[in-house]
């Protein structure tokens, strides 16, 4: 405690009042003293007893409690403190500042670290919200601990005033560089089968050109030249629907912080033009109508569909320049507009000629070029008009028996199909009765459905770039009708169709990467019950291994907690997946150089000193304690303000013009006027 007597004053009237009383007051004394006359140093004499009264003057004693002044330490723990010796170094300078400042028993410490999750280093705010609480008055100033590279530098300086000064101490080599790669813009979805343009941009000063790599949903790479510290624009095709994830890579450099900025990636939304459908009816039959209903309610799906009514074998007893149908355009459909069509169904054709074999051939390229073929059978499928007896047969995954089982059966699904995204929804489903397959042997592909005898009824295959799918059936149309309570015949219907369609969430081998805070989920779909090894690449490039939990048949899942922002990559087997954990270009690897001139200007806004540190806290400037209006940073030192403030626990007043002594004091001074003028 600290006993302190000064003097105090309590004014009687307002203050405003009281200042121009004592306006007053001096100009009165300006006229006496300018036209004296008699007795005008007594009047004047009261009246600044009478001024002075008003102020009640008292002296007052109190005992004062000194407090500490808080003086603040701001450490970086970003992203881009990782690299080299930076964070040793600055948690040494930390160490030594720390103790060094503790010993001073006027000051209070407060210290604060960053948030290493945040994207960008936010050491401003970290530094606003330590001081929060603190007055104004007794902020004896700030020291940050950093690499230079701060995010959240406001653009107006004035608020940093009442925290300042604010010293910068830099930690980093500043000759090191770093070559990174970012995506400058890139186009939020992009139609199916056309192209899109992103602009890539290539930053490393010591390089002319420098080789890029751009995947698509990781496919095979692209490689391009890209000039450094231009932007490069990129055409990419956009391969499916939903969506897509670009990934652009560039090689190490000679010098390098960090992989992490070596990579980057961006995602769009594929939207399809429109799906072309091509249904051809071998005659007209239950199916196809439902089929033709299923397919035209596909707001997304433009649909040609033709009914064989008449084959050319049938005789006419009609001219033909009477008959209402419509001849079959197999000319523009198979030679001029085939490959328009994403989806060809054939619902119970049968082989009458008027599809040539040539044509058939057609068709086979074109399923082996990137197109999907639907089989619906019926009864000629088993017969001598089949298709399987015709060049479709190479791409068939499934052969007739010749065989038609009939008799009320329920369909069953199969291991496969359990695992298989087309049928899996349907395990536990209620499943009605069929009457009628095609007994058949499956070759190649996937069974997804059977008979009780194991017969199979749905087959799926892929047949080099294109899609297969036999349903050996023309009974599934019982399923709409509700038959035997019916079936998930939409259901069913759809997911096989878009299947073919190659929509990304069908496909029944996939892997998908997913980061949900600080845990990176990954789920595997898979046919097999041995599923690939996981591996997990960071963005540093370190390799995690992780085994699989099996979640439901055919699905396997794995996680781990993640502690860096930017691109991972999982890889099973030849499928690969990648996931951003945050944004796609972070700030904190936008640039990774030791830099002095982003906090430059707090230091001047603030008096605060911007230094480099020495490894291990070498060479940290002197810490000075300096009155609260002196110079605050100079040569290799660094200054605190004394700012002395105190509480007062105890106070005591002693008026110093009691009432009666005013009283007596006015009374003496104009008695002694009154004589003076009777003289």
């Amino acid at each position: 405690m600290i006993d302190i007597t000064r003097l105090g004053f309590d004014f009687l009237v307002p203050f405003a009042v009281f200042v121009a009383l004592a306006i007053a007051v001096f100009g009165v004394w300006i006229c006496y003293l300018w036209f004296r006359g008699r007795a005008w140093l007594t009047r004047g004499i009261a009246l600044s007893v009478l001024l002075l009264a008003l102020s009640n003057p008292a002296l007052i004693q109190e005992e004062r409690e000194p407090l500490p002044s808080v003086a603040a330490l701001v450490l970086d723990q970003s992203e881009s403190m990782s690299f080299g010796s930076r964070s040793e170094d600055a948690e040494a300078a930390l160490e030594a500042l720390e103790a060094q400042l503790r010993e001073d028993p006027s000051l209070d410490v407060r210290v604060v670290r960053t948030n290493r999750r945040e994207d960008g280093t936010s050491m401003v705010s970290a530094l606003e919200g330590l001081m929060a609480d603190v007055p104004r008055d007794r902020v004896a100033g700030a020291i940050m601990i950093t690499d230079g590279q701060v995010h959240d530098v406001p653009g107006s300086l004035d608020r940093l005033g009442d925290l300042g000064p604010i010293h910068s101490l830099i930690v980093g080599d500043e000759r090191r560089g770093d070559r990174r790669v970012e995506i400058v813009d890139s186009p939020e979805f992009g139609i199916v089968g056309e192209s899109a343009e992103i602009i890539v941009r290539v930053d490393d000063p010591r390089a002319s050109a420098v080789q890029l790599s751009v995947a698509i949903n990781g496919g095979e790479p692209r490689l391009l030249i890209a000039e450094p510290g231009r932007d490069t624009p990129v055409r990419i095709e956009v391969p499916r629907r939903g969506e897509n994830i670009v990934v652009v890579e560039v090689p190490e450099g000679n010098e390098e912080l960090t992989l992490a900025n070596n990579r980057t990636a961006m995602r769009f939304s594929g939207v399809p033009d429109r799906l072309q459908v091509l249904l051809i009816t071998g005659r007209p039959n239950a199916s196809g109508r439902v089929w033709r209903d299923l397919l035209k309610s596909d707001p997304s799906v433009d649909l040609v569909h033709f009914t064989i009514l008449r084959p050319n074998t049938k005789p006419r007893r009609v001219p033909e320049n009477e008959l209402a149908l419509i001849p079959f355009p197999y000319e523009e459909l198979f030679e001029e507009k085939l490959d328009d069509f994403d989806l060809i169904i054939f619902d119970q054709y049968q082989r009458l000629g008027i599809i040539t074999l040539g044509y058939l051939q057609r068709i086979v390229r074109y399923v082996e070029d990137g197109g999907a073929l639907l089989i619906t059978a019926g009864t000629p499928f088993a017969g001598p008009a089949s298709l399987a007896l015709t060049p479709l047969a190479s791409v068939l995954p499934a052969t007739p028996t010749g065989d038609i089982k009939t008799g009320e059966f329920t369909p069953e699904l199969t291991e496969e199909g359990r695992r298989h995204t087309v049928t899996s929804p349907l395990t536990g489903s209620r499943l009605g009765a069929w009457l009628r397959y095609i007994e058949a042997e499956a070759i190649t592909g996937d069974v997804l459905m059977k008979a009780p005898d194991d017969a199979p009824l749905l087959v799926v295959d892929r047949v080099d770039e294109g899609r297969v799918g036999q349903l050996l059936t023309d009974q599934i149309w019982l399923w709409a009708r509700g038959y035997d309570g019916g079936g998930p015949f939409s259901e069913l219907s759809r997911r096989l169709v878009h299947w073919m369609l190659k929509e990304p969430e069908l496909e029944e081998r996939q892997l998908e990467l997913n980061m949900e805070g600080d845990v990176a989920k990954a789920q595997l779909r898979t046919l097999s019950d041995d599923p690939a090894p996981l591996t997990l690449e960071g963005p540093n490039g370190e390799l995690v291994p992780l085994g699989w939990t099996e979640a439901a048949p055919g699905l396997y899942e794995a996680e781990t907690p993640t502690d860096s922002l930017g691109l991972y990559r999982a890889t099973a087997g030849p499928l690969e997946a990648v996931a951003l954990n945050g944004p796609a270009n972070p700030k904190e690897y936008v640039d990774l150089r030791s830099v002095t001139d982003v906090l430059d200007p707090v230091g001047d806004a603030t008096d605060g000193l911007v230094a480099r540190i020495g490894a291990n806290a070498a060479n940290l400037p002197d810490i000075r304690r300096v009155r609260r209006n002196g110079r605050t940073s100079g040569n290799n030192w660094m200054g605190l303000k004394e700012r002395d403030a105190y509480l007062v626990r105890d106070s005591r007043s002693q008026p110093l013009l009691p009432g009666i002594l005013i009283v007596s004091l006015i009374l003496l001074a104009l008695g002694w006027a009154w004589w003076r003028e009777g003289r």
